[in-house]
């Protein structure tokens, strides 16, 4: 059943702007405190006990958790779901964790962070979303901090889609994931579900420890385009949470 669900998720992972069973949203009647009540589809929002996202400051391991990223240039391909804006991978970039390959097939992003530290909040998030030839699912996720422009990231601004579209083919833009990515690659490792409906579970987290930098007008740009798109916080349930040492 869970490879299932994974498989129904990972269709609507692709598929882009797909409307999921029912319609939802962050706020208001549809919003996140009642998604497991729109849809039997959606019960494991409510019901899990894996939930994504949590609270980082209350990890309970310590140790270096072995992620190997091969991530490549490409051509640039965004869309907006009506949720977030969405960069597609062309094939070719993966990650290997826990001895699983796991190919990358897009980045989408919150704002503010749908992860906290110690019950923070970072203004904006990136997660990479990956599947093994399996089914499985694992999700790099990237903080930004308010500092200095970043240059790749300005990328995304600049073709992001104010409304809701389908994904297009940015002429001529070619797209760096890898440079996205800070020196020190120390991540926080547990085992979730997706943040969005149908919150499906055993999702593969990898969190970076050490944001990156975004200015406070690629922020602002990215905020006004999606408006606040992250989930509370979910309860670790005694959950494995691995900090970096």
């Amino acid at each position: 059943m869970r490879k299932l669900l994974l498989s129904a998720a990972l269709a609507g992972l692709v598929a882009g702007p797909a409307m999921a069973a029912a319609e939802w949203e962050y706020e208001g009647p549809h919003g996140a405190d009642r998604w497991g009540q729109l849809s039997r589809d959606f019960e494991l929002c409510e019901r899990g006990i894996m939930q994504s996202p949590i609270d980082l400051g209350g990890a309970n391991a310590m140790g270096e958790m072995a992620l190997d990223i091969d991530w490549r240039a490409g051509p640039l391909t965004m869309l907006n779901n009506g949720h977030t804006v969405q960069a597609n991978f062309a094939p070719g970039s993966s990650i290997t964790s826990g001895g699983k390959l796991f190919n990358l097939l897009q980045v989408h992003f919150h704002t503010p962070s749908e992860h906290t530290v110690d019950g923070e909040h970072y203004p904006l998030t990136a997660h990479f979303v990956h599947a093994s030839d399996a089914g499985e699912l694992a999700v790099v996720g990237v903080m930004f901090e308010e500092g200095a422009a970043n240059p790749e990231l300005q990328k995304l601004v600049d073709a992001a889609p104010a409304q809701e579209r389908e994904a297009m083919t940015v002429e001529g833009a070619s797209f760096d994931p890898a440079a996205l990515l800070p020196e020190d690659m120390g991540i926080y490792r547990y085992m979730g579900s997706l943040t969005t409906p149908p919150c499906s579970e055993g999702v593969n987290w990898h969190v970076v420890a050490q944001p990156v930098s975004a200015s406070s007008d690629q922020i602002a740009a990215m905020e006004s385009i999606m408006g606040m798109n992250a989930r509370p916080v979910q309860l670790l349930n005694g959950r494995l949470l691995v900090a970096p040492e």
